[in-house]
């Protein structure tokens, strides 16, 4: 046996942390009884969100080329979604996000324990990004860069930067936090030309634009 949220997680309902808010919030049922937090059932069990019957996926990995001027979300009234350029019957979501302006490597899957593993941060996985900016990058601030900067949510973890051109450099950081590259340019008082994601862990972009495709387990393993 296996606690729900554990199995709602793995069926790629939702992540585990949306799982418990949903046992919480009373409308997670095991065979017609609502559950609570911690209460564990078997795979044969059926489980019901909403009333609605959970049904049991095949595990989907995939890589997609974000392009610019798309949401990564599932749905936007305003806005076209990353999920517009994806053409699968299967229910996917997103492992993190990339700003509407942000573009590159971002994976969807449906296997909520692979999302956690990339997005919590003990497990520090590795993102590398490719930033063109206004004007020269200074030494000074390279050595910020590397050591930390102060942010108003605090001081960033030691990021891995490679400068390819005066006003083209890689980033390599860990950290989730929101827009944090923009954030520590901008600090330095640059702007930010172009933020493009190239590799999440070992794993590198390798597709146009729009395009995307399954994981292997070699992929996965990269990660």
């Amino acid at each position: 046996m296996q606690r729900v949220q554990k199995l709602l997680s793995g069926y790629g309902y939702c992540s585990r942390r949306k799982a418990e808010e949903l046992i919480q919030q009373g409308k997670v049922k095991v065979n017609n009884k609502i559950i609570t937090i911690g209460d564990k059932a078997e795979e044969t069990d059926n489980i019901y969100v909403d009333n609605k019957l959970v049904n049991k996926q095949k595990k989907i990995y995939l890589m997609f080329n974000k392009p610019l001027n798309c949401v990564t979300a599932l749905n936007d009234k305003q806005y076209k979604t990353v999920m517009d350029h994806i053409s699968i019957k299967e229910r996917i979501f997103p492992v993190g996000r990339l700003d509407y302006n942000t573009t590159g490597l971002l994976l969807l899957t449906n296997d909520g324990d692979f999302a956690n593993n990339i997005m919590h941060p003990r497990y520090e996985i590795r993102k590398t990004y490719l930033v063109n900016i206004d004007k020269p990058i200074k030494e000074s601030h390279i050595s910020q860069i590397t050591h930390g900067l102060k942010l108003k949510d605090g001081i960033t973890s030691p990021a891995k930067i490679n400068v390819i051109n005066p006003k083209k450099v890689e980033i390599t950081i860990h950290e989730g936090k929101n827009r944090i590259i923009r954030r520590m340019f901008n600090k330095l008082e640059y702007e930010v030309i172009s933020l493009k994601r190239i590799k999440i862990g070992k794993l590198e972009l390798n597709l146009k634009a729009g395009q995307y495709k399954h994981l292997t387990e070699q992929d996965k393993k990269l990660i």
